[in-house]
């Protein structure tokens, strides 16, 4: 297996633990987004820099010029911020639809990038993807945009806009070494904790297991996702990680049937087909390398 190859497989485990994502945040109680932020990305920095005990060099990763935490910090919390900016001010099936183009974004403008080549497999198996997680948000019941939503549609946009570059500078900034995310995070935290006294009443969890659902978030969907995605995108296959980065919704929907959250529909059945056939049209030329 090429460098390559293993890289896109561990930007892959990012999309893996981001299927967890719902229900770590259902399980998580009554916890505001923005403190929900704060408290997991407080966690997931604490990982790299706990990782640093072992690897007392690691640190010279935060040496990084202003336009590198620019971006890093930019799109982690920018991303969340303009999200759940999103989810205030449209309905959540027309917000998380337009904020999940980010895949389909990635795959397009991959192109732009030094030695990318876009293939029309590449473009297709995000487009089958997208369809596919249409018919999970919507329940095949369509889609309705209404004009007095357009601040959150855009924001929703934004988001995805957001994550696209952030993904996209991420191979720009190849040099960087990962341990920077660590950083992002905690900045990230920090920022998320502003807005959350700027914008929010504290809820904490009041539960053992709320509690251990955060710390799961933290450790998992919103900390070592993080790394996984950052060495993906940098030494992966960008355009296939694009394409099945569509799988985090499928996979989150059969979590949440599986543990009792939602009930298996025609239309998951089918949203099943379009992504996994997506993934795998998008994947053809990674595939035969193999």
């Amino acid at each position: 297996m090429t460098d390559r190859q293993t890289a896109t497989l561990i930007g892959f485990i990012a999309v893996l633990l981001w299927a967890l994502l719902a229900l770590f945040t259902a399980a998580s109680g009554a916890v505001p987004p923005f403190q929900l932020a704060a408290m997991t990305f407080a966690v997931g920095g604490g990982l790299g820099v706990t990782s640093w005990l072992f690897r007392p060099g690691a640190t010279a990763g935060l040496r990084q010029p202003m336009i590198v935490w620019l971006a890093g910090i930019g799109g982690l919390f920018g991303y969340h911020f303009f999200y759940f900016t999103a989810l205030r001010n449209a309905p959540p099936v027309e917000a998380g639809l337009i904020a999940y183009l980010w895949p389909l974004l990635i795959v397009v403008c991959s192109a732009l990038l030094p030695g990318e080549r876009l293939g029309w497999h590449h473009v297709a198996g995000a487009v089958f993807g997208l369809l596919g997680t249409a018919l999970i948000v919507t329940g095949g019941s369509g889609l309705t945009l209404k004009a007095e939503y357009a601040w959150g549609y855009g924001a929703a946009l934004i988001c995805a806009c957001t994550w696209t570059a952030y993904s996209l500078s991420a191979r720009r900034f190849a040099a960087v070494p990962t341990d920077a995310v660590a950083g992002f995070c905690a900045v990230t935290a920090i920022l998320a904790l502003a807005c959350h006294i700027a914008f929010e009443e504290t809820v904490w969890p009041t539960t053992l297991g709320e509690w251990l659902a955060v710390l799961a978030l933290g450790l998992g969907p919103v900390g070592a996702a993080f790394y996984a995605w950052d060495r993906g995108v940098k030494a992966g296959d960008i355009q296939v990680l694009g394409a099945a980065s569509y799988a985090a919704p499928l996979l989150s929907t059969l979590v949440l049937i599986a543990t009792g959250f939602a009930a298996l529909t025609w239309s998951i059945a089918l949203a099943c087909f379009m992504i996994t056939g997506g993934a795998l049209l998008a994947a053809k030329d990674l595939i035969r390398r193999t």
